[in-house]
């Protein structure tokens, strides 16, 4: 496994997928923010899911999803509920 596996929430599932969309450090992944970086990996994957996007977001602030402020929490799924296939 690379360096954003080593990331919160970031498994090697996840991190393959950030690889395939040109996302291959932790600099490049805060770079593009949760957002852009889920954006490009439902491009690869229909399947790509608020949790992973959670996951993101938590990756970048190197928390757990979990732990994620509420008000976080809502603009990510308003955003999610916005663009998913």
């Amino acid at each position: 496994m690379g360096e954003l596996a080593k990331l919160p929430n970031i498994g090697k599932t996840v991190e393959e997928q950030l690889n395939r969309v040109g996302i291959t450090t932790v600099e490049e992944l805060k770079a593009a923010g949760a957002k852009q970086a889920w954006l490009k990996i439902q491009e690869i994957d229909e399947s790509a899911c608020i949790h992973r996007l959670l996951a993101l977001e938590g990756a970048i602030r190197n928390v757990k999803k979990v732990e994620l402020p509420d008000d976080v929490k809502a603009d990510l799924k308003a955003f999610y509920q916005w663009h998913k296939k």
